[in-house]
């Protein structure tokens, strides 16, 4: 059964071998769509592209050059290499002739090697027994976050001027029940308030720059009920950009997806418009494309 998230990455081909979509209003967050639901979006023209549900994704990096506003947008795939085992491969996403996003991408088949996980799964409280985000980010929440479950776990309340470690996350999934996949895993990966804002006193809008998303578990998972917990932390604000860098597991421990974005934090003139997000301790912040 398709959800509102297929439905808003849908594809259609084109005639010039390029493939077309629209981007809806309903996935914005501050000025422009959220940097995981372009993602998403470009990820599944690339998988499209390769064909091969054997080769499954194994990093994807997207740039962001412009925020497109709501409306038809168009990709252009280019299959660079594609060996025994990796597939090499690029995309385009633009709007008005205006390149929007480039992303590059590789995937594999599986490779068997040695098994080693030192990653350790955060001791956190689990899912609310009601599949739903928390009223007060249902009440304010922009509008890619309705599409969410978000359940705090981590971190400070943003804009708290807190000393403790730039750190947030929770526990996430579409609320309209999905099998976890690669396009969910990459909206994921950029849908938390910046961790850098439980260090701040006042608003800085903060677009996302760069994201690169590593999928690490073979994919689809199998229960649609299923959330994945998110951890993402930042180590340096510096001359207006931060890193952030994050880890979503599934409830069992496994390792799902490793990511990390650069972003501007030096934005401050930007509006807080659409942009609030719940901490484990309340509060409001924003995280979007440029």
């Amino acid at each position: 059964m398709s959800t509102r998230f297929d439905d808003d990455t849908a594809l259609t081909p084109a005639r010039d071998g390029s493939v077309t979509a629209t981007v809806s209003g309903d996935w914005t967050a501050g000025r422009g769509p959220h940097g995981g639901y372009i993602a998403a979006m470009i990820l599944r023209a690339l998988m499209d592209t390769v064909a091969d549900p054997a080769r499954q994704p194994r990093s994807l990096t997207v740039h962001y050059a412009r925020a497109p506003e709501p409306g038809p947008v168009t990709l252009h795939t280019v299959l660079h290499r594609a060996g025994r085992s990796v597939s090499t491969l690029s995309a385009r996403l633009a709007q008005a002739n205006r390149v929007v996003a480039v992303a590059l991408a590789t995937f594999s088949v599986a490779w068997s090697g040695p098994e080693i996980d030192d990653s350790t799964l955060p001791e956190v409280s689990p899912p609310d027994s009601d599949r739903v985000s928390p009223e007060v980010l249902r009440r304010n929440a922009p509008p890619f976050a309705r599409h969410l479950v978000m359940q705090p776990r981590l971190g400070a309340a943003p804009f708290s001027g807190s000393h403790e470690a730039m750190e947030i996350g929770g526990w996430i999934g579409l609320a309209e029940p999905r099998t976890v996949d690669a396009l969910s895993l990459a909206l994921y990966s950029d849908a938390w308030f910046s961790p850098p804002y439980v260090r701040l006193e006042r608003f800085v809008a903060s677009p996302t720059l760069d994201l690169t998303v590593h999928f690490r578990a073979p994919l689809p998972r199998s229960d649609p009920q299923e959330l994945c917990l998110a951890r993402f932390t930042s180590t340096v604000v510096r001359d207006g950009f931060f890193e952030e860098d994050g880890v979503i597991w599934a409830p069992d421990g496994t390792v799902l997806a490793q990511s990390s974005s650069r972003c501007s934090s030096g934005c401050e003139g930007g509006r807080r418009e659409g942009g609030h997000f719940l901490s484990q301790s309340g509060g409001v912040g924003v995280s979007t494309s440029v």
